[in-house]
């Protein structure tokens, strides 16, 4: 298997061949399908193997003309537009993929010419709709072409849905007009000469302290007050179950520097036994780990993203990638009785690093895991699913307090579930000088955006 490793969360489960095809919803509140390309009825010249992705299941490789595959018992619904879809991978580039219905010389549903997308595990989506279509239940051909030779290209899987592809339950897609608004005026900003002597790191920040406490999430659990574990916010002084990008720029009040980020920022409470341990200041980093920061864009007004798993309940013995650490004089002396905390010296402190995705599908808000619209750039570039570079935005958080053989937990759990929340509300202008100047210029620069 040749390796490119992405990550992308599917919505339907990973399918078990077998001789009557078996389909999953996508979204449970549309009629979309997603055929798992390993599940079909039967077959010539492909070859199953495990994606590189997290997510991402099993493929079908090794693909090359003349191949193809049957797909019993897929439900194209009512008549009217259909959306379909094939999640490819290639690393040449040269042929089509085309989907008939009936038979293997039936009438041809939708034709996909397939591009190299950067390797056999870089992964991408390719969309197309349809006018007219078979209804219900028909036998679906998938055939390959190609005039050169060789495999050209790797299946992970189709989908057939009367929705856009990002439709449904969850996903919220960008206002495009607004967009492109930001974007024009983001791209006609001339940033600021860089003087010398400036580190040439790309990066600024909001300096943030606590602002309030609320048993709500506008992300996970919009318009429920009470139904989250306690949350400590950072930022947008109004941030509650109801928030919406209209009120976070709506209240100019903010726990953070500068004053153009509107934008709300939450962390799972730090409880010492029933004691709230609310943390000293959280610097927002802004940054990019992406080989040419150049490409960066700012987030788009509006936008939200979780890094972290609040269910993730596992030990983290010292030495844990993502775990809490302890930072200042004297730093870690000991561990907690169960292993999962340090205890900091009487001079240090309680610290957390928390890094979010920084590549996005450049289509959508939100989403259904509020993860599937972003992924992290693992070998320093956005490409695939994921083409657009955002800012890499961080979380260092800092308590005041040094723990004991007793630890601590999260209103989460364990230290495992640490996790956060972002909903960005920053003035259009002054974020976009920011990233201009300090991240496509590899800059380093202070909370107000200079340098």
């Amino acid at each position: 298997m040749h390796s490119s490793p992405r990550i992308r969360v599917l919505a339907a489960a990973a399918l078990t061949v077998a001789a009557t095809l078996v389909l999953a919803p996508a979204r449970a509140d549309a009629a979309t399908i997603t055929v798992q390309a390993e599940a079909y009825a039967a077959q010539s010249g492909a070859q199953v193997e495990g994606t590189a992705d997290t997510g991402g299941g099993q493929n079908v490789a090794y693909l090359a003309n003349g191949d193809w595959l049957r797909y019993d018992n897929v439900d194209l619904g009512a008549a009217g537009t259909l959306t379909v879809q094939a999640r490819v991978a290639s690393a040449t580039g040269t042929g089509s993929i085309e989907l008939r219905t009936g038979s293997a010389t039936g009438p041809v549903l939708a034709t996909f010419a397939i591009a190299n997308t950067g390797g056999w595990q870089v992964w991408t989506t390719q969309t197309t709709s349809v006018a007219t279509h078979p209804t219900g239940s028909q036998t679906v051909f998938a055939l390959l072409r190609n005039t050169t030779g060789g495999d050209f290209v790797n299946l992970n899987w189709f989908s057939f849905g009367d929705g856009a592809p990002s439709g449904g339950a969850g996903w919220i897609p960008i206002d495009q007009a607004a967009w492109n608004a930001q974007l024009a005026q983001f791209n006609a900003l001339t940033p600021k000469p860089v003087p010398a002597g400036v580190v040439r790191v790309p990066e600024f920040n909001a300096s943030c302290v606590y602002s309030h406490s609320h048993t709500d999430d506008p992300i996970i659990f919009p318009g429920m007050p009470g139904a989250s574990h306690m949350h400590t916010f950072l930022g947008n002084t109004k941030t509650d179950a109801y928030t919406t990008t209209s009120t976070l720029l709506a209240n100019a009040g903010t726990s953070c520097k500068p004053a153009p980020d509107l934008s709300a920022y939450w962390i799972p409470t730090l409880y010492n036994g029933d004691q709230a341990i609310e943390p000293k200041d959280v610097v927002v980093y802004y940054g990019s780990r992406i080989t040419d920061p150049s490409v960066t864009k700012p987030f788009p007004q509006g936008f939200r993203m979780i890094a972290g798993d609040a269910k993730l309940q596992t030990p983290t013995p010292d030495g844990s990638v993502n775990a809490f650490y302890c930072a200042g004089p004297g730093g870690q002396i000991g561990r907690s009785a169960d292993g999962n905390w340090p205890i900091c010296a009487s001079t240090a402190v309680l610290m957390f690093h928390l890094v979010f995705q920084d590549c996005w599908d450049g289509k959508n808000l939100d989403s259904p895991t509020h993860k599937a619209h972003v992924a992290y750039s693992y070998d320093g570039t956005c490409k695939g699913d994921f083409p657009v570079a955002i800012p890499n935005l961080s979380f260092l958080i800092s308590y005041p307090t040094s723990g004991s053989a007793n630890g601590f937990r999260l209103a989460s759990g364990l230290a495992s579930s640490m996790h956060g929340d972002a909903f960005f509300a920053w003035d259009n202008l002054a974020q976009s000088q920011r990233v201009k100047n300090c991240l496509v210029q590899k800059a380093k620069c202070n909370t107000e955006g200079n340098f």
